[in-house]
C-alpha cells in the first residue's frame, strides 16, 4: 500500500512509522516467550485462553489472536468450540458439555433484546483474559455492542522526512537471462531519511477508572499497561529490517502534568507479578488460569 505521509500543519513533510494497531500487536507480545510458547516467567499466573485442536496440539490463544478473546477459534458461533476440562495420560481429551461461547453468553447474562450487564462483562474479560481490556476487543460474534475501547494506544511518527531513493539487482549466476523474475532482475527502492521520530503513548487511566475494579485488579491493570511502554522500548524496537531503532530522551509524561514518572520496567514486573497472586487469591482470575479450548477444522 505504499508509506503513510502526509503534511503537518507546520508544513513539515510527515510518515506514520508505525500504526497503532501494530504497535498494539508488538506490545502484547511483550508478555509471550516464544521459545517456550508461554507467558514470561513473572507473569505466570495471568489468565489467557489457549486454543488447541482435536489431537491437544497448540493452535493459537488469545493474546496472539488479531482479535483476541473474540478470536474465531475461541467464539466463532457457526464452530463446535469447548472447553477442555480434562486431558491426561495421553487418552482423549474430555470436554463440556457445552460451547465455551454459549457458557460465556451465560457468565455475562448477555440477552440481544435486553440491556447489557457491563460489570458482569468487564469482569468475564478480566477473568479470562485482562489484555482484552487493555489493547481492547469486539465481541461482534455474540452481539454488536459488546465493545471494549482501547486503554492503551500507541503510534510512532517521523517529522521533516527526505527520500532516499536507492535499488540493486536480484542476479541469477546460472541462467541471468531467464524471464519471469527468475533471471537478473533489477528492483527499485524507497527509504526515508527524518528530523526526528517519536513514540506516543497514550494510556488512559479514566476509562480503567470506570470499570469500577477493586483496587488489586485495577492497579494490575495499569501496572501491567505501563510494563508493556517499558518493555516495547527495551525490545520491539526492530521495527523491520532497515528500521532499528533506540530510545534516546526516554519517556516524558505530558498529562497529568504534576511531574508523574513511570516507574523503571522491573519495578512494574514485579508489581505485577505481586498483583497477580492478589487478585489470584481473591478468585479474580479463572481457575486454572489458562483456560483451554478445542478447535476442529
Amino acid at each position: 500500500m505504499g508509506p503513510a505521509r502526509y503534511t503537518a500543519p507546520n508544513g513539515k513533510e510527515m510518515i506514520m512509522v508505525e500504526s497503532p494497531q501494530s504497535v498494539a500487536n508488538r506490545m502484547e507480545m511483550t508478555c509471550w516467550d516464544g521459545i517456550k510458547q508461554d507467558l514470561i516467567s513473572e507473569l505466570r499466573g495471568m489468565p489467557f485462553i489457549r486454543i488447541v485442536d482435536d489431537k491437544g496440539q497448540r493452535v493459537s490463544n488469545s493474546l496472539l489472536e488479531a482479535h483476541r478473546i473474540n478470536s474465531e477459534y475461541i467464539m466463532d458461533k457457526k464452530k463446535d468450540v469447548r472447553r477442555v476440562v480434562e486431558s491426561a495420560n495421553g487418552k482423549p481429551p474430555k470436554l463440556a458439555d457445552t460451547k465455551f461461547r454459549d457458557d460465556f453468553i451465560a457468565e455475562i447474562e448477555y440477552q440481544s433484546d435486553g440491556r447489557v450487564n457491563w460489570e458482569k462483562f468487564r469482569k468475564a474479560l478480566f477473568k479470562y483474559d485482562p489484555n482484552s481490556l487493555i489493547h481492547g476487543c469486539f465481541l461482534e460474534e455474540i452481539g454488536g455492542r459488546l465493545r471494549v475501547a482501547r486503554a492503551l494506544s500507541a503510534f510512532i511518527e517521523a517529522i521533516g522526512v527526505g527520500v532516499a531513493e536507492s535499488g540493486g539487482v536480484k542476479n541469477n549466476i546460472v541462467q541471468p537471462e531467464l524471464k519471469g523474475g527468475e533471471g537478473n532482475v533489477p528492483y527499485h527502492r524507497t527509504e526515508f531519511t527524518a528530523e526526528k521520530i517519536t513514540a506516543y503513548f497514550n494510556l488512559d487511566l479514566s476509562l480503567l477508572r470506570s470499570y469500577g475494579f477493586d483496587d488489586d485488579a485495577h492497579q494490575f491493570l495499569i501496572a501491567l499497561a505501563l510494563f508493556k511502554i517499558r518493555r516495547f522500548l527495551s525490545t520491539e524496537l526492530r521495527l523491520r529490517t532497515a528500521c532499528d531503532l533506540e530510545p534516546v530522551n526516554g519517556l516524558h509524561v505530558i498529562r497529568p502534568k504534576n511531574g508523574l514518572e513511570i516507574p523503571p520496567e522491573k519495578d512494574l514486573l514485579d508489581e505485577c507479578t505481586t498483583l497477580i497472586a492478589k487478585c489470584t487469591k481473591a478468585k479474580l482470575f479463572a481457575d486454572p488460569h489458562i483456560t483451554e479450548v478445542q478447535w476442529k477444522k
